[in-house]
Parts: structure tokens; sequence; C-alpha cells
């Protein structure tokens, strides 16, 4: 081996952290292949749909020793990578994860099914999964916007909870969907401008400063929950006034992802749009540049005419308001009356989901659509076998998340200076 390419080697990071966690989900497959007997049904067809697909009833076995398989090669693959400190592509490693992930889930999902009673109903479980990912991506975005201009926004929880409160309610009280969808990024471009007040303007810390805002939030929505909604339900809090599925004709009849992705309301559709554009103008237009500027050098951009402060504070609005449209969907977009605390964390998932994602459009809305997927599996296990345990149900989002940001948050490199106030 040339002195070069020794050279090259030792510029190459060592990380352990995809290695063990493959290594755990290849344990994990060989328990599932292990005690996966009998036959699984896997469901195809949707109710939305003109037609029927039968179901599909086999082995669940053979499936899961394929995903064992797979998942074992992509982990000597990551080991060989690591060892020799080979520099792989980045999306090389994408299949990787994705493979693992994908057949980890599956490989679940076959053993739960296979032997019972329920069906795997995979259509229906995935349009699930547009639900509610459908805030997390909209809150992933508002962090993206907000943390590449510099300013750290923990307050993303906080958004949602508005955003749901001031949605319903306008809804409500003008009878009609459309109105609450307004009022909903109003409400959280509000708690936006307070965020950008004390962070931009009085250098408060911005981490701090988000907390105060998140408990602001849900005290605020609290106290006007249980006075005024409840003493006026009818007029300010009713479910009758909720964004309608608009299918698209043709592209909804598609077998398994037509209704996933074309029978939705317009809140799915804007999302759609609100990651291409964001995805673009972040990385090829004057705005995104000066925006990842303010991020990255605030000095620098300073030195060539950019307003700083100005910047920030619009940024951080406009995040805000992504977010406040995301907290609609726990309402008007579900057909769902407010409750305390709706939002439910879902903030700070959909935080997670940014810092997983690298700060970028794309990135954050993957991992978005993956915890929203865990939670939809979550959902779904109950009529898949009755006998697991409600708690250990409901932990498993949550348990993804964790695993997620602690296999990979270390491979993600936030903006310079995010959290520093810039002082001129």
């Amino acid at each position: 081996m040339s002195t070069v390419e020794k050279d090259a080697q030792v510029l190459v990071k060592r990380s352990w952290k995809l290695p063990v966690v493959y290594v755990a989900a290849s344990i994990l497959l060989l328990v599932f292949g292990v005690s996966t007997h009998g036959d699984v049904t896997i469901r195809l067809n949707d109710k939305s749909q003109s037609y029927s697909i039968p179901d599909i009833v086999t082995s669940g076995a053979p499936i899961v020793w394929v995903l064992v398989a797979l998942t074992i090669l992509v982990t000597a693959c990551e080991l060989i990578v690591t060892v020799r400190r080979i520099d792989v592509p980045s999306w090389a490693r994408a299949v990787g994860m994705s493979v693992v992930g994908v057949s980890t889930i599956l490989g679940f999902l076959l053993y739960a099914g296979s032997d019972s009673a329920g069906a795997v109903t995979l259509t229906s479980t995935l349009v699930s999964t547009v639900a509610i990912s459908t805030p997390l991506i909209f809150g992933a975005l508002s962090g993206v916007i907000s943390e590449r201009v510099g300013v750290v926004n923990i307050a993303i929880e906080g958004d949602l909870l508005v955003g749901a409160f001031a949605g319903i309610m306008a809804a409500s009280y003008f009878q009609t969907a459309y109105a609450g969808l307004v009022a909903a990024p109003l409400a959280g471009a509000l708690l936006g401008a307070l965020l950008a007040l004390f962070s931009v303007k009085y250098g408060v810390d911005q981490i701090i400063i988000g907390v105060v805002l998140n408990v602001l939030a849900l005290g605020l929505t609290t106290f006007l929950y249980g006075t005024i909604m409840k003493d006026a339900q009818d007029v300010l809090n009713t479910n009758r006034y909720s964004l309608p599925d608009l299918p698209i004709p043709g592209l909804v009849e598609i077998p398994v992802i037509g209704p996933v992705l074309f029978d939705q309301s317009i809140l799915v559709y804007l999302m759609y749009a609100a990651v291409i554009a964001l995805s673009f103008f972040l990385f090829r237009s004057r705005w995104g540049l000066r925006l990842r500027a303010c991020g990255e050098h605030p000095r620098a951009a300073d030195t060539v005419g950019i307003n700083v402060g100005r910047t920030r504070t619009a940024n951080t609005i406009l995040g805000s308001a992504f977010a406040g449209l995301g907290g609609a969907f726990f309402t008007i977009g579900s057909g769902l009356a407010f409750t305390d605390n709706i939002s439910a964390g879902n903030g700070y998932i959909a935080l997670a989901a940014m810092i997983l994602g690298k700060w970028n459009p794309i990135g954050a809305m993957s991992a978005a659509v993956m915890f929203g997927f865990a939670q939809a599996t979550a959902r779904m296990l109950p009529n898949i076998e009755p006998s697991i345990p409600a708690n250990l149900i409901s932990m498993i989002p949550y348990v993804v998340t964790i695993v997620a940001v602690a296999g990979f948050v270390g491979k993600s490199r936030a903006p310079a200076a995010e959290n520093i106030p810039y002082v001129k």
C-alpha cells in the first residue's frame, strides 16, 4: 500500500455506532426468525379504492429469514468498512440504513402477524403513517429554517400546540376549516416573534427561552381550553369543521400508494409543496444563501451588507409559522376537537427528526416519516396480536427516536453560529 493510500485511510474517522446498531438489528431479526411460525395475512386493499385487492396469505418464516440474510450482509459490509476505514458515499450509507431499518420493521410485523387471526394491514398503516408524519414534517421544517439562520427553536412543541388551538377555534367560530388553516400559522408566527424578540434582540439563551415558550403555550392553551372553550364547546371547539380529503383522480387508484399519497387533505398537499420548495430555495436562491450565511458566519454576512438581526427575526417567525400550520393537523386536519396537550411531545420528536436529517429538508422529512411509521405500526399491533402489552406498544415510537438519535446524531453537524447571539 502506498503512502498516499495510507494517509487517505487515516483521514476517514472510525465510528462504531452504525456497526453496533446493525449487529443489534441482526440479533433481533434472528430472534424473530426462530420465533416465527405459521401463516401471515397481508392486506393491501384500502376501502377508498373502487376495486378490491385480495389478501395475501403466506408463510412468514421464509420471508423473515430472507430479511435476516440481507441484514447480516449489510452488517458484515459495514464492519469491513469500519475496520478498514474505507470512505463510503453517503448514498450507500443511506441505502444500507434503509435496508436494515425496513428489514427490522417488516420482520417484526411478520413475527407479530404469523399464526394470528389478525392481518398486517400494510396500506392502511402507510395511510396512518402519512397522517402522523405531517405535523412532524412541518415541525422539522420549522427547525430547519430557524436553526439554519442561527436560532435554536426548542419551541416547536409550543408552536404545534398553539397552532392546533387556534386552528380549531377559528374553524369553529367562522364555521369553515379553511379559517383555521389561516389562523394556525399566524398563532405559530406569534410565538416565533416572541422567540425572535428575546433571542435575537435581547440575546437571551435560545434553549432557555424555547423551553419557557413551550411552558407558556401549554399553560395558556390549558387555561383557555378550561375556561373559554369548555363554556362554548359547540361554538369554539367543535369537530364538525375539518379539512375534507381531496382525492386526485386517476392517481388515487394506483395500488397501495394511491390512497397513501393522493387521497389527502389540502394540509398534506401543502406539506408536499413545503418540502419541495424549501429544498430548492434553501440551497438554490439568494434568500437561502443569506439565511445560511447568518447561521454559519454572521460576521461575514454583515460585512457584505446582510442585516443579520432582521434576517434571523424574519426566518424565525417564518419557521414557527410552519410549525403552527403543522399543529392544525391535530385538530382540523384529523377531525378532532382540541384537548389538553394535544401535541403530546411531537415537537420534540420533530426536533430529533431535524437533527437526524442533518438540517436538510429531505433528510428531516425522511426521519419524520420513519418516526411516523413507528407510531403507525404501534397503533396497528393490537389488531394483529392483542396479547402484546399496551404499555410496551406505546413505547415503540420513543424507543425508535432514542435509538435513531443515539446511533446517528453524531454524524450531524449543526450550523456553526446557532445559539450564539450576534452583536455588532
